[in-house]
């Protein structure tokens, strides 16, 4: 028999959930002023980036407006179009550090029945590559991540830096 090694899997499960640790979330962590505590990778005018604390796969952001909504029709235009140039930041910053193969882009949008326990809206900028999943998830119901989140991080915070840097 082979044994399977998902080491973060136990932070996930003796993690405090939300609202006990955090009552926001989306907007303490930025309020934090350590980017690198928060796994916030990049920062707009109205908007940021982070590394999902549980992704479905590596480099996997959220792209998250610092004004607190649940739903896209409630953010003023400068804002939408804040946030989505942020995910197009977020495609240049992961083809750069990670260079995925494609993307899976998108929105849960509702409460529970989107998957969100907290009330907020946020996008998901998820990196592909072929072959990136096999029976694990389905078969198996585990997620195999190959790199640690602080060593995602690292890559990810260099390749912003490196795109973001004035001329």
């Amino acid at each position: 028999m082979q044994q399977l090694h998902a080491y973060w899997r136990m932070e996930y499960i003796e993690a405090p959930r939300y609202p006990a640790a955090m009552k926001r979330p989306f907007t303490e962590l930025p309020a934090l002023g350590d980017d690198r505590t928060a796994l916030i990778v990049h920062r707009s005018k109205l908007s940021y980036l982070i590394l999902n604390r549980f992704p479905y796969n590596p480099g996997h952001l959220l792209a998250v407006p610092f004004r607190e909504v649940t739903e896209l029709d409630q953010l003023e235009v400068t804002e939408r179009t804040d946030l989505f140039e942020e995910i197009l930041v977020a495609q240049r910053i992961l083809r750069e550090a990670l260079r995925p193969e494609g993307f899976n882009i998108g929105f849960n949008l509702g409460q529970a029945v989107a998957g969100g326990s907290i009330p907020h809206l946020h996008g998901h900028i998820v990196p592909r590559w072929n072959g990136d999943n096999n029976f694990m998830p389905v078969i198996g119901q585990t997620r195999i991540l190959p790199q640690s989140l602080e060593a995602t991080w690292e890559k990810l915070n260099a390749a912003a830096a490196k795109l973001t840097k004035a001329p």
